[in-house]
């Protein structure tokens, strides 16, 4: 693997005016699709600008063949794909080396995320990903970059403590052996609490770039559903609030005012370990892609409070 280790960047500007920092923050943001989506997508280019990274998600019980797919369709349509390998669904080491075989021979990919997986039993021979990193698969196939899942929430199903050692076991896997390693967050509806986990886990001696998931356009409505089906934990009271309208609960809601604190906390404070922002697309990619890249173009308003923004999204 590419002798590189993933460190933390200097990303305060004091200089810059709040706009230019929600810019910086959303510059190459990374989103993400389904097999299921793809086949309801007609071409990403539509929506999406050359050379996004597009993560691939897995779900429990699908074909991984479909990942393969998937991830061939966004390298020929001129996009970086970037599939999921969740642990407990892998079935042996033999069927992680062919998938990567297959992934990098028949679609030129270079990076993975990978994640646990949401089942209470391995479907085969890994219970987590340290396991994975373990094999050598990855260097062997040359995949330089490789995400990790981030939990500023906590996660319904790891206890803390053991979500603390991976994290742990995952730095000094990146300093040993040289491997480009991030972390990738679970979608949040407030910067409080990841504001918080960030600050945590420098002072625990955490070192890998962080990509917050923040949500894209969607009802308030279709969030909360969203939110309890991942378990989001604390900035989930942000929605519950807004919900006590019922008026509000169809309305779409936008990720500005997260975006916002998260931006200034990353253009102020030296010690921020965040880089960038993972878009998850809950309520479709076509409006969540169309506002985050008007975000990107300065084409947003700051609101009088400061707190938040409105954006100027090119028709359709």
């Amino acid at each position: 693997m590419t002798p590189q280790v993933a460190g933390r960047t200097d990303h305060t500007s004091p200089a810059s005016s709040p706009e230019q920092s929600i810019i910086d923050l959303l510059s190459g943001f990374t989103t993400e699709t389904t097999p299921a989506a793809a086949a309801k997508i007609a071409d990403y280019r539509v929506h999406l600008r050359p050379g996004a990274t597009v993560f691939i998600t897995f779900l429990p019980g699908s074909s991984f063949a479909d990942t393969i797919t998937v991830a061939g369709r966004l390298r020929r349509e001129g996009f970086n794909p970037v599939p999921h390998f969740a642990a407990r669904s892998i079935l042996s080491r033999t069927f992680l080396e062919e998938s990567l075989a297959r992934l990098t021979g028949d679609a030129g990919v270079d990076q993975a995320l990978l994640i646990g997986g949401g089942l209470d039993r391995p479907f085969g021979e890994f219970s987590d990903t340290m396991q994975l990193l373990d094999t050598g698969l990855f260097d062997k196939y040359r995949i330089t970059r490789i995400g990790v899942a981030g939990h500023p929430e906590g996660s319904p199903d790891i206890p803390d403590t053991q979500i603390r050692a991976a994290l742990a076991w995952k730095n000094a896997f990146a300093e040993r052996t040289g491997a480009s390693l991030y972390v990738v967050t679970q979608f949040c509806f407030e910067a409080a609490p990841v504001i918080a986990w960030d600050k945590r886990i420098q002072a625990e001696g955490n070192r890998l770039p962080i990509h917050v998931g923040i949500p894209g356009l969607a009802s308030l409505k279709a969030l909360i559903g969203h939110a309890r089906a991942c378990g989001v934990g604390p900035s989930m009271r942000f929605l519950t609030r807004q919900a006590r309208n019922v008026a509000k609960l169809l309305a779409v809601s936008a990720p500005d005012r997260l975006v916002t604190a998260l931006a200034a906390y990353r253009a102020t404070d030296p010690g921020c370990g965040i880089h960038g922002v993972h878009l998850y697309p809950l309520g479709g990619l076509k409006k969540s892609a169309r506002w985050a890249q008007a975000v990107v173009d300065g084409r947003f308003e700051m609101r009088e409070d400061g707190e938040g923004f409105e954006v100027d999204a090119a028709p359709d």
